[in-house]
């Protein structure tokens, strides 16, 4: 394709990226207008089909600058994935196809769900992980079903973050050979020149992270092209830092920090559209032979695809063909479920159950950070990623978290991924997109609350429950015995678009008696049912046998109470009020049970009995005992 013929395509992107920012009124024109260039080139080199945006083996895009959306709606339109000039002109306006910041699901085309900048980045290396162990299952020397790429594009903002640092250096380390990083270096912030606040030499950088990194002028298409074809040749992840200029073809605004996130103005777009030889007065223009150009998508990607369908029908191997069989549809009735008959820390239950799902579904997989054997995550002769189940992320937990994410939405797997509760605050960003995006994660955070111990208020959770129950479409499971953590899961595993978390203790837990009303899958049940109730008790994980002890000690003082389990507080709010009135008995006094913040519980309980300090360094049970949390206490708050 000639040079001049890709320049009239980019001012394309770049006028249609303006007009969109323009007609809202909000946006962001600087990084599409910049990036334009690039969009064009990487058009001729990726391998993908708009007829099909679920083919599993397409090279994915991921935008980590999730702002742009302007080139992302702009390339999205053109290659033909199904968004019309029209859903153009309601970019970021009320049930829109194009929002503000792409979003899974929503707009077709779009992998993943980015705008909190970085994790994009985490996500890209996600993409490329989940191809790394799906090609090894699937794989043969004579038939590779898994040979595409994983390109991100990535802005200054997403290299500041620290989550860039954590994914880039597991990429590395894994030397992810598809992964391509296009860092859009225009050295420009909201605030200014990255002078502001960046000295740091990205290329040494990225060299000491074991990255190869080749440099170009972003807006040279020989020199995109000359990047982007050697970035196939290279054995281990690479960037290609691509010098740009902010709003390139914006006239006075072109170089401007003004231009990042605010409408260019009707005159500027007019001046720029005359000075690339458009038509001024015309808005979402595309003309016909760049639409064709860009549109050679579908055609290309078609074939490919019909290509590739023709390999996995003349898959060589028996083996090969059953194991992609059995990592896209997984049959759950091949786990084999344990049974748990004495007292023991939910976290060793949910690692047994971790491995039971794991012999019964080859694509479900996981690892933890740096904390496995606390955890207890490992998954029992089941080998290092990539050839095998257990990955090790290292003390990364936000990358982590970001790139099971993406390993998530790669299609056949099942990813799960564990830290310590406490440390969910490192990757609260991550559970956020998942949660919003509707991504099947699983989530495992052990040493529940002050039941860690010695270890101190730094590791104790106390807040965390209460935040990540306010989350919408997220699950938080606690269980109370290894049962309900069995029925947790299967729970889990059947919520195709909601992530859950395992929230499991240290300490060991007794056996729970059968529920009298409901199960795990309501959220909550009766538990223990006493004559002439007056009480109500509710409590899940560890507090759970605790209220029993409490309903004991109440009884012994004449008065009879009612227990309830509720191992996951987001489902029980969502039955009805029928159901909750047939456990938690309207006409007891209602009280809460929990050794962490618990304010959630005032939406049942008339008294809740909860943490209102941090914790302390001791042993868990005088720790118990010194806030209260023993059976003669709260039976006398009671």
């Amino acid at each position: 394709m000639s040079n001049a013929m890709r320049q009239k395509m980019a001012d394309t992107i770049r006028f249609l990226a303006a007009d969109m920012v323009q007609q809202a009124n909000s946006g962001h024109p600087g990084a599409p207008m910049g990036l334009a260039d690039i969009a064009v080139v990487l058009s001729e080199h990726m391998s993908h089909n708009p007829k099909d945006p679920t083919w599993l083996n397409r090279d994915r895009l991921v935008f980590s600058g999730g702002h742009g959306t302007g080139l992302i709606y702009a390339l999205n339109h053109l290659w033909g994935y199904g968004l019309e000039i029209d859903d153009l002109k309601q970019f970021r306006q009320l049930d829109s196809k194009t929002p503000g910041h792409p979003e899974y699901r929503h707009t077709p085309g779009i992998e993943i769900t980015t705008g909190p900048l970085g994790q994009g980045i985490a996500n890209a290396v996600g993409f490329s992980m989940a191809s790394k162990y799906v090609g090894h299952k699937v794989n043969s020397q004579t038939a590779s079903l898994i040979d595409h790429r994983v390109y991100c594009l990535c802005g200054d903002g997403d290299l500041e973050e620290g989550i860039s640092y954590e994914a880039c250096s597991i990429a590395g380390h894994m030397e992810l050979d598809n992964l391509v990083l296009i860092y859009d270096s225009n050295r420009i912030t909201i605030e200014g020149s990255t002078q502001l606040s960046l000295s740091e030499n990205i290329r040494d950088r990225f060299e000491s992270q074991k990255w190869a990194v080749l440099e170009i002028d972003g807006h040279n298409f020989d020199e995109i092209d000359g990047a982007l074809t050697q970035a196939k040749t290279i054995s281990r992840p690479v960037l290609i830092i691509a010098n740009t200029v902010i709003a390139k073809g914006a006239g006075k605004l072109e170089g401007s920090h003004h231009a990042h996130g605010a409408p260019l103005g009707h005159d500027v777009i007019k001046a720029a559209k005359v000075e690339a030889g458009f038509d001024p007065e015309a808005t979402f223009a595309v003309d016909a032979d760049v639409l064709e150009r860009f549109r050679c998508a579908i055609e290309k990607g078609d074939l490919a695809q019909r290509e590739w369908n023709h390999r996995l029908k003349e898959l060589p191997l028996m083996e090969q063909n059953e194991a992609y069989e059995q990592l896209l549809n997984p049959d759950f009735s091949r786990i084999q479920w344990p049974m748990f008959e004495k007292a023991d820390a939910t976290r060793n239950t949910n690692g047994i159950v971790l491995n039971a799902i794991a012999r019964g579904i080859p694509g479900f997989l996981g690892g933890s950070a740096d904390l496995a054997p606390s955890n207890k995550t490992e998954l029992t002769n089941m080998g290092e990623f990539p050839q095998g189940r257990n990955i090790h992320f290292g003390i990364r937990e936000h990358a982590m978290a970001s790139i099971t994410n993406a390993m998530a939405l790669y299609g056949p797997l099942l990813p799960f991924s564990a830290t310590f509760f406490v440390f969910s605050d490192y990757l609260k960003p991550a559970v956020r997109i998942a949660a919003l995006a509707g991504i099947q994660q699983f989530f495992i955070w052990t040493h529940d609350s002050i039941g860690v111990g010695e270890d101190g208020p730094t590791h104790q959770p106390i807040e965390h429950l209460s935040q990540f129950r306010a989350l919408p479409n997220f699950y938080v499971y606690r269980p109370a015995d290894g049962a309900e953590n069995v029925k947790a899961w299967k729970k889990a595993l059947s919520m195709k678009n909601s992530p859950s978390a395992f929230v499991c203790s240290r300490q060991n837990l007794p056996v729970l008696s059968a529920p009298l009303t409901g199960d795990v899958e309501n959220g909550g049940y009766l538990l223990s049912e006493a004559a002439n109730a007056t009480v109500t008790l509710m409590a899940s994980g560890s507090e759970v046998s605790l209220a029993l002890a409490t309903a004991q000690e109440l009884a012994q003082r004449g008065v009879m109470a009612n227990v309830v389990s509720v191992p996951c507080y987001d489902l029980l709010i969502e039955q009805s009020q029928s159901y909750i009135d047939s456990i938690i008995k309207p006409d007891t006094k209602k009280v809460a049970i929990e050794a962490a913040r618990g304010l959630e519980w005032y939406r049942f309980a008339d008294k809740v009995i909860a943490m209102d300090t941090f914790g302390a360094s001791a042993p868990a049970d005088q720790l118990f005992e010194h806030f209260g949390f023993s059976a003669q206490a709260i039976a006398s708050r009671v």
